[in-house]
């Protein structure tokens, strides 16, 4: 019996049913975290790239989330300056999801499929992880208030042929949605979905309090939070490990973030 996208995202509003065991990429030579299962093999892994100025902790919540149905969860602590270089942190969001598939993680038995991969990101962070995608090999995109970057990502979403999944906040008052998210979502080259999500601010994904506040506008929002976990769960459950289960999910209008936009696919040139 298929469940209705209400109980479906009641169900991954919830952390899922695995353990979750927090590491150091910095082991492997690359500052950041990594949230996994406590075990599993050919495992699915997302790449998260942070916003501008915010450190990769204050997204603890939707990695272990994540990490607790099954993907394996990592992100990059690099270009956390006031003058970060976007194509570098694309560069090293790629070379994060090398790491995972390369690198043994947890004591267990853990391993990624290197044919179950994908990006996600916030801000800055999330124009990066559009940059990183338009060199091929991830199956997903999920992103949350996703700024424009240097080159620009609006430019490179024309190259990603993955599935797309970009959330703006209704009050971004940072990364506003029209010049950002919303011109992402439209140049997209593959299958794409827009939604905005109401009350909801520039910072309302990140945790916790960190110096920035004082100079982006927004701050953390709980019901944001749960909101974006469950959608980015759904999202990458769907592209990255073929279960149709939360398809329903990703096809229908959620309280707080309606369908704005979504296209199969942009034509092919000939």
């Amino acid at each position: 019996m298929v469940s209705k996208p209400k109980e479906l995202l009641e169900e991954l509003s919830h952390a899922g049913p695995h353990d979750v065991l927090r590491g150091n990429l910095a082991l492997a030579g690359l500052p950041g975290v990594v949230f996994t299962p406590r075990s599993g093999l050919g495992l699915p892994a997302v790449a998260f790239g942070h916003g501008w100025l915010q450190p990769p902790g204050r997204y603890r919540g939707l990695l272990a989330h994540l990490a607790s149905w099954g993907v394996v969860a990592a992100a990059p602590a690099t270009q956390l300056g006031p003058l970060p270089s976007h194509r570098l942190l694309a560069a090293d969001l790629r070379t994060t999801l090398d790491v995972v598939t390369g690198v043994r993680l947890g004591p267990d038995a853990i391993s990624v499929d290197r044919d179950r991969l994908g990006l996600a990101g916030h801000s800055t962070g999330g124009g990066s992880a559009v940059l990183a995608a338009a060199s091929g090999g991830v199956r997903g995109v999920a992103t949350f208030a996703a700024a424009q970057t240097l080159p620009s990502a609006s430019a490179a979403a024309v190259r990603v042929t993955a599935p797309g999944l970009h959330l703006a906040a209704d009050g971004d008052l940072v990364a506003p949605a029209g010049g950002n998210a919303e011109s992402i979502a439209k140049a997209w080259g593959g299958p794409v979905q827009y939604r905005k999500v109401d009350k909801s601010t520039h910072l309302a994904l990140t945790e916790g309090s960190h110096w920035s506040q004082r100079l982006l506008h927004g701050k953390p929002n709980h019901r944001t939070q749960v909101l974006v976990r469950a959608l980015f769960t759904a999202f990458f459950l769907t592209h990255l490990t073929g279960t149709d289960k939360y398809r329903p999910l990703l096809e229908t209008d959620v309280k707080r973030a309606g369908i704005d936009f979504s296209r199969d696919a942009l034509p092919v040139a000939a």
